[in-house]
């Protein structure tokens, strides 16, 4: 049966935390596609990867942590991420896990062992900083992780879903954003069921 590497990367639990709620409705329907499946999950902030070190990265594939990573990636049939916004990029556990599983020679080089492997990011933020915003130029989480997941580790298909404004309940000087705010997370929530319906479908195919 498939199997789903799932990583949250939040600070905050399930209900405070717009990246690891959307990144449920996706492991949610792609659980009810494959009952059977097995699912691999890291929850970063709960349980940290260590950041790579000079013996780390000198060992490679050899360091018992970097391969443990590479195999539970290389196991996955898809992968699912959730990476929330902090300070304008990803937070630093997630980077640490990047770090650790990109390895040349294995998951990265010539011939990257996961290239085939589907990734979804749930990219969410508390503002706004699409193209044409005037933070358009802050945004420094799907900029980044397209360049590493696609250029690092070869990555050949990639979809990135994007609730964006959740602060908007929580923030006074955004009360006026509300209703946007929770109609991109209610498109994220329909993006995220769909597109783990569609991944399903076809990995079992």
């Amino acid at each position: 049966m498939p199997t789903l590497l799932h990583i949250d990367s939040s600070i905050w639990p399930a209900e405070g935390s717009a990246s690891r709620d959307v990144a449920a409705t996706f492991r949610k329907e792609w659980e009810a596609q494959h009952p059977g499946g097995e699912v691999i999950y890291r929850d970063l902030s709960a349980e940290p990867v260590p950041h790579i070190d000079a013996a780390a990265y000198t060992a490679g594939a050899e360091h018992p942590v970097r391969n443990e990573l590479a195999d539970e990636l290389e196991r996955a049939d898809a992968v699912l991420i959730s990476a929330p916004m902090y300070n304008y990029t990803i937070p630093s556990t997630l980077k640490a896990w990047l770090d650790q599983v990109i390895i040349l020679g294995r998951t990265a080089g010539e011939h990257p062992s996961a290239a085939d492997t589907p990734v979804v990011v749930v990219a969410s933020r508390g503002g706004g900083y699409g193209p044409g915003t005037p933070r358009a130029d802050f945004e420094f989480v799907t900029n980044y992780l397209e360049k590493v997941l696609t250029g690092g580790l070869g990555i050949k298909e990639l979809h990135f879903i994007v609730p964006e404004l959740t602060l908007a309940r929580v923030v006074p000087a955004m009360a006026d954003l509300v209703e946007l705010s929770d109609a991109s997370k209610a498109s994220a929530h329909e993006q995220a069921g769909a597109k783990a319906k569609e991944l399903a479908s076809r990995i079992a195919a």
